[in-house]
């Protein structure tokens, strides 16, 4: 199978991490786990973009470079609290390999031709960090009016850099398409040096601007890979037949469907092959922003809660296309429901009545049978919420058979016999979840081997006291 270079987009460090970065991390991983489970060699990026005005304004009076440090510690420690199998995490403003990879990709489009310098008057809106036609669908802050001379991307020759890339839901490609048929107006790509508090990488031959942070930041695609620098990662990884696929919110679709194809293809490097396309969590019906006061720390919800919890409610309850509304109680509901009462049921069960008993390898049942192909197609529809139905009803087939076949009401070798298909199919189920519960499939997994004591057969306890059997994560 050709390798699969998977990456997440990366945030500005000016805020704390919320929800919406744990769900894109998340959904990440599993198709990285997933990947690597189907014998598939895959690399997988994240990392935090570190060069945005609105970093070096939120430091305040504090030296910039400190600021972003500490902020970009947090994203780093939310992504190994989430269990995130990254095999890369770069900063673009401390990573040696970012500031050549910008400098080469830059001169490159510059040699196309495809640079230019002009004064420019227009809305700004500070936290999209892009120019606007009217006020932000994003942010409730208005635009600013800014008057300045930068340099500009012609972006108008490249209207047709969508036709080579896959965008996943189609929902979000048809959106697309219908922009582009506006047709397509040159971007800036610097701003002034003393508008950005002269925070950001110097525009090649020219120091008084600095270059446009959406320019840097996606950059780090390629940076990562060694770009401008040693080339071995980067054939590996994005020049020859390689899967380069993209894992990003809707709010910043256009700049990697249209955008960054088009920069690529300036500098004559391969586009990416695939881009899938989440929506957003919400809090109190409303997009997570700092400014409303509905933040939902991730790292919090998982020392309370545990990391499989709450990866759990990030693909079970997120639709493909579609907000969903967080609270802790919905969270508490789903964890509950399939990890406790669902999966780590069923592995308790079926171990306590194979004990002692060898149980004969049967052929597992044609729900677990098919439950790889139809993750498989889950998977590449870039449907997670389907994906891990799938696994739920597995696990209420496996109970069916259960109740069919009465093992408890024998001993010995019957018991061992209609034990058996439960069995193999439990071998399916629990390595299908690895890729989105790694720790409780790593204790099923011992479990159903017959090599461990323990199970995940505890239920959490509510976001409020609650009567009734649950109990808490350290009981």
């Amino acid at each position: 199978m050709d390798p699969l270079y998977l990456t997440t987009a990366i945030p500005f460090v000016n805020a704390a991490p919320h929800l919406g970065h744990a769900l894109e991390l998340v959904h990440a991983d599993v198709l990285a786990r997933h990947a690597r489970g189907r014998g598939r060699p895959v690399r997988l990026l994240t990392g935090t973009d570190e060069h945005a005005p609105k970093n070096a304004f939120a430091a305040g009076d504090e030296d910039v470079p400190t600021f972003v440090a500490r902020n970009a510690l947090r994203f780093l420690d939310l992504a190994i609290a989430l269990d995130v199998s990254f095999d890369d995490f770069i900063r673009t403003s401390a990573d040696p390999r970012h500031r050549p990879a910008v400098e080469w990709i830059w001169r490159a489009c510059e040699r196309r031709g495809d640079l230019y310098r002009r004064s420019y008057e227009g809305l700004y809106c500070a936290g999209c960090e892009e120019f606007v036609i009217g006020p932000c669908g994003e942010h409730d802050a208005p635009p600013e009016l800014v008057s300045e001379e930068n340099w500009f991307f012609r972006l108008s020759r490249y209207s047709d850099v969508l036709n080579d890339i896959r965008v996943v839901p189609e929902e979000r490609a048809a959106e697309l398409r219908a922009f582009l048929e506006e047709g397509l107006r040159d971007i800036s790509v610097s701003r002034p040096r003393a508008r950005t508090r002269g925070w950001g990488i110097p525009v090649p031959g020219d120091p008084d601007q600095v270059v446009y942070v959406w320019f840097d930041a996606l950059v780090n695609y390629v940076s990562a890979l060694g770009l401008g620098g040693a080339d071995d990662p980067l054939r590996v990884w994005w020049r020859e037949g390689v899967e380069r696929r993209h894992v990003i919110g809707k709010g910043i679709v256009r700049f990697h469907a249209i955008v960054w194809p088009a920069i690529l293809r300036s500098a004559g490097l391969p586009l990416p092959s695939t881009l899938f396309v989440h929506d957003y969590v919400t809090v109190g019906s409303r997009k997570i922003g700092k400014s409303l006061g509905n933040a939902v720390d991730p790292v919090a919800l998982v020392d309370r809660y545990g990391v499989d919890a709450v990866r759990w409610w990030l693909l079970r309850e997120v639709p493909r296309l579609g907000e969903a509304d967080f609270t802790e109680e919905r969270l508490v509901d789903v964890a509950n429901r399939d990890l406790a009462r669902g999966i780590g049921n069923l592995v308790h069960r079926v171990a306590k009545l194979a004990e002692g008993l060898e149980v004969r390898h049967g052929e597992p049942l044609p729900g677990a049978a098919e439950l790889p192909a139809r993750i498989d197609a889950a998977i590449e529809a870039y449907d997670l919420r389907a994906a891990s139905a799938a696994i739920i009803d597995a696990v209420a087939e496996t109970n069916r058979c259960l109740e069919h076949e009465q093992p408890w009401t024998v001993t010995g070798v019957e018991r061992a016999r209609r034990l058996g298909q439960a069995v193999a199919t439990l071998r399916v189920l629990v390595a299908e979840l690895a890729a989105f519960a790694p720790g409780i499939a790593s204790i099923a997994a011992h479990r159903v081997a017959g090599t461990a004591e323990v199970v995940y057969e505890r239920r959490i306890a509510r976001a409020r006291p609650e009567p009734g059997p649950l109990v808490t994560r350290e009981s």
